[in-house]
Parts: structure tokens; sequence; C-alpha cells
């Protein structure tokens, strides 16, 4: 899940910030793994990221820690998160 929020005027670089359970990994390197994939991916896309501050959050139990997968579905969230969102007509 990822939540964000748009950073106040003057700040143009965005942040991350990472929520990653014990209820839904027991493990710590089971925790630390997925922390480690999600801010690689975040410090390969940060360029091409708009000013704001991110918190990923784990809202399910991974099915597998499969690198690419992960990487995969954090990839998917930004680039809705890039994606101009459409205007509504009233």
């Amino acid at each position: 899940m990822l939540h964000y929020q748009p950073r106040a005027e003057g700040f143009t670089e965005p942040r991350l910030g990472l929520v990653v359970g014990k209820k839904l990994l027991k493990k710590a390197v089971d925790r630390n793994r997925v922390k480690r994939i999600v801010r690689e991916q975040f410090r390969c896309l940060r360029e091409s990221l708009p000013a704001c501050d991110l918190i990923v959050r784990l809202a399910v139990k991974p099915s597998s820690l499969d690198g690419k997968l992960l990487a995969g579905d954090f990839v998917a969230l930004l680039d809705r998160l890039r994606r101009p969102k459409p205007k509504r007509d009233e």
C-alpha cells in the first residue's frame, strides 16, 4: 500500500518511509529484505518522482519473498503515482 502527500513549496526531492510490521513478517531478516528491495527501487527511480512524501506499508503478507516480484509491485505503485490524474467533467 502506498500513501503519499505532496511536499511543501521549496522542496524538490521525494522522501520515502517504510512500515513493515512484525504481524505480517515474523523474521527480521524477511522484514529487512523487503525494506532493502523497496529502498533500492526508490533510489533508482527517485529522479522521475514528483516532490512528495511516500509511505510504503505492507498491507498483506507476501506469498513469497521473491525480490523481482516485490520490486515489480513497488514499481507498479510508483507508475500509478506518476500517471496524470484524469480530469472530471462537472
